[in-house]
């Protein structure tokens, strides 16, 4: 079945020529010119990708991005951001808050197609069973809650299953230990930095070889090896 990517832009000639070329890479393509009617089709129909203009007339896309990645049903989707505001303050916010990818105007519509395949190989979610790959033989299955490696569950704890899946959103991304302490516990004081490298070595320990995909980077945090 074909992958359904979401563009959300307010400019008519930017709709058609990204559902042009998506729909010559195989997509399935659905288009809106606002945030709202975007938000009122997710009441029926999930995308597997939005592509999402910053400068909507209605909303702010960061906005509509936040909004996506707290409610669980839409959390996982990816989003890649396409406008004409092009500073490094937007592209960091953009990907802080969860988005995936970040593209500026003008653009190569062939560039963007690629970017789209790329962020979707990324986040490997198979259909139905919404298992996220982490490596070869090492996968989360998000619906069980369930780590397995070559298909034989390993126990963890909800925070290290957690912690895995925010590491997997997107890989070879540094996600430093307040972003990922803030992600886990929000705004309780209690938790100290060290107990992310709890946390690692403790996961580490548990998948035993295949825990090296997880990688320190000195000073800053971890990331999943590319």
């Amino acid at each position: 079945m074909s992958r359904l990517i979401a563009v959300v832009d307010d400019e008519p000639d930017i709709l058609e020529l990204v559902s042009l070329h998506l729909k010559q890479a195989g997509f399935n393509v659905r288009t809106f010119q606002d945030a709202g009617q975007f938000q009122k089709s997710l009441a029926r129909t999930v995308p597997d990708l939005v592509v999402l203009d910053l400068m909507l007339p209605d909303a702010d896309g960061l906005d509509v991005c936040k909004e996506l990645k707290a409610d669980a049903r839409t959390a996982h989707i990816p989003v890649m951001m396409l406008t004409a505001r092009g500073e490094e303050l937007d592209r960091v916010l953009g990907l802080e808050i969860g988005a995936d990818d970040y593209v500026t105007k003008p653009f190569s519509p062939k560039e963007l197609v690629a970017r789209v395949k790329a962020v979707l190989r990324r986040t490997e979610i198979r259909e139905g069973s919404r298992t996220v790959e982490l490596t070869d033989g090492v996968a989360l299955d998000l619906n069980r809650y369930e780590l397995l490696v070559h298909g034989r569950k390993v126990d963890v704890t909800t925070t290290e299953f957690k912690l895995l899946a925010i590491l997997a959103e997107r890989r070879g991304w540094v996600f430093s230990r307040d972003e990922l302490l803030s992600r886990l516990w929000g705004d309780e004081k209690a938790v100290l930095d060290r107990t992310i490298d709890v946390h690692v070595t403790n996961l580490r320990k548990k998948l035993g070889k295949a825990g090296s995909f997880i990688e320190n980077v000195r000073g800053v945090g971890y990331k999943l090896r590319e």
